[in-house]
């Protein structure tokens, strides 16, 4: 998959379960897991191109779940402390 390229297509079973799980890598927001990066940072990288690979996949489809107001769908596979 390019970088721009659209992966919505390419959704995964346990992908919403990776999005409460994983951090961002690296940037402004390192650390931070991928279902609670800023709407405004996913639509930069919606604009810019996602990156390549799984990281992109995932940060696509946390742009559409934010873009569409379906975080909330996250809130029951969060890991309670």
């Amino acid at each position: 998959m390019e970088r721009g390229e659209s992966p919505a297509f390419y959704m995964q079973s346990d992908d919403l379960l990776k999005l409460v799980e994983r951090q961002m890598p690296y940037g402004k927001y390192k650390g931070r897991l991928l279902a609670d990066l800023p709407g405004n940072y996913l639509n930069w990288f919606a604009r810019e191109g996602f990156p390549t690979g799984e990281l992109g996949r995932l940060l696509a489809l946390m742009h559409e779940l934010d873009h569409n107001g379906l975080s909330e769908l996250l809130s029951p596979l969060r890991v309670k402390k």
